[in-house]
């Protein structure tokens, strides 16, 4: 079976973001990790995209647009990390979804397997931003993996030196990037 490709989506910019440590720790695990299967994922940038706006959908899209729905067409699944703030995904993380969904009903994310992560350092783990994640990605008819919500609280525990220190969190999520994989392989064969 050909190489399955991911690309993770951190929702914080911020540099020591626990979201893209998070992310980092996975896409390095990958690696070792023997999941039945040739992965590897990618990260992709949310910084350079502008807020979203109807006017510049299309032809009319900005180059980090462009590139930035590329990328997920050209992936096979994504493994999408948020912090939650104000009980909710991240600003960033919801306008680039936003970019992501156009055209309607026929994006980039329109039959994407999809895994939903979240980590706070509140000990909800961000719940709350996992379940509007859910409601949005759903608005796109992504195909959100059916799997134990991987909500990753006291984040800031686990974290160390820019990555996920802690084992049974990272046995964890890597179990749910298992079902993302088993997903995608049964959509190949389908």
């Amino acid at each position: 079976m050909k190489m399955i490709r991911l690309v993770g989506v951190s929702g914080s910019l911020r540099r020591g973001s626990n979201c893209t440590a998070v992310l980092r720790t996975l896409q390095e695990s990958l690696g070792r990790e023997s999941l039945g299967h040739d992965v590897e994922m990618s990260l992709a940038r949310l910084d350079e995209l502008p807020l979203y706006n109807q006017d510049l959908e299309g032809a009319f899209a900005p180059e980090s647009v462009r590139v930035f729905k590329d990328e997920i067409e050209g992936a096979d699944g994504l493994v999408i990390c948020s912090p939650e703030y104000n009980f909710g995904m991240s600003g960033v993380l919801k306008n680039a979804l936003d970019w992501a969904s156009r055209p309607a009903f026929a994006s980039p994310l329109k039959g994407k397997p999809v895994l939903l992560t979240t980590c706070s350092p509140a000990v909800t783990g961000g719940a709350r931003a996992h379940s509007q994640m859910r409601d949005t990605l759903a608005g796109t008819l992504s195909r959100v993996v059916a799997c134990r919500p991987v909500v990753i609280g006291t984040a800031h525990t686990k974290i160390q030196d820019g990555r996920l220190s802690d084992e049974a969190t990272i046995k964890y999520a890597l179990e749910a990037i298992g079902a993302l994989i088993a997903d995608i392989a049964a959509l190949r064969i389908a």
